[in-house]
């Protein structure tokens, strides 16, 4: 990713599923960020958002069309609901 490149969300889901989806993203060579909104509440010290829906995976507009049909599929392959 490059600086000031705008970011877009392809996915929101728990921790582990943000991390394993970020590495899929990262093995077809598409750069991703994850933040943990969970993470972050209760390092400024209040609880806000849950477990389930923690982590959202941005990736470089440039790269949305490929990242959502890969996130697409890994939904499928979890049977997950789509966002």
């Amino acid at each position: 990713m490059e600086k000031n490149e705008e970011l877009l969300r392809v996915f929101t889901g728990s921790e582990v599923q943000a991390e394993f989806v970020k590495v899929m993203l990262e093995d077809n060579d598409i750069g991703a960020l994850v933040r943990n909104t969970l993470r972050e509440s209760l390092t400024a010290g209040w609880v806000s958002g849950s477990q389930e829906d923690a982590c959202r995976v941005f990736v470089a507009k440039r790269h949305q069309e490929k990242a959502e049909k890969l996130v697409e599929e890994y939904r499928i392959s979890e049977g997950m609901k789509e966002e």
